[in-house]
């Protein structure tokens, strides 16, 4: 089963139902759900998923969406060698940096992000949902 990390923007896209980035996110989880790729997401992205939920909701809401939300996605410890690795990395985005040390370090091979530019210093895959479904829709 492929393996992909998602960052917390695509995240926010499924749970905040951005548009038009919904859509994507909502087909990327789906396959997860019907057990066709595994997702995986930094413990980094729970806190900022509860502080921008929290800002949309009331707290009981909140931890119901996440708790329903964690059900699709297997959660990957930040320790103290990923923040070390961020800490010295040439990214320009700290955040990010945790993100990316966080995939490599648990030896996922891609991640999925909107912010592509963030990752430049990337030795895996970036791609956006919509990249990777039509990838997977190729193959």
């Amino acid at each position: 089963m492929e393996k992909l990390f998602i960052d917390t923007n695509i995240a926010i896209d499924l749970l905040a139902e951005r548009k038009p980035f919904y859509a994507y996110a909502a087909q990327l989880f789906s396959l997860a759900d019907s057990g066709k790729i595994s997702l995986y997401i930094s413990s980094l992205c729970f806190n900022d998923l509860n502080y921008l939920l929290s800002k949309q909701h009331n707290r009981s809401t909140s931890r119901r969406i996440l708790i329903q939300f964690k059900a699709f996605v297997n959660v990957l410890a930040v320790d103290d060698k990923i923040v070390n690795l961020a800490l010295n990395s040439a990214f320009s985005d700290f955040e990010d940096a945790i993100q990316y040390y966080t995939a490599l370090e648990n030896n996922i091979p891609a991640i999925i992000s909107r912010n592509l530019k963030d990752y430049k210093e990337s030795s895996i895959p970036v791609m956006t949902a919509e990249m990777y479904l039509k990838l997977a829709d190729a193959e």
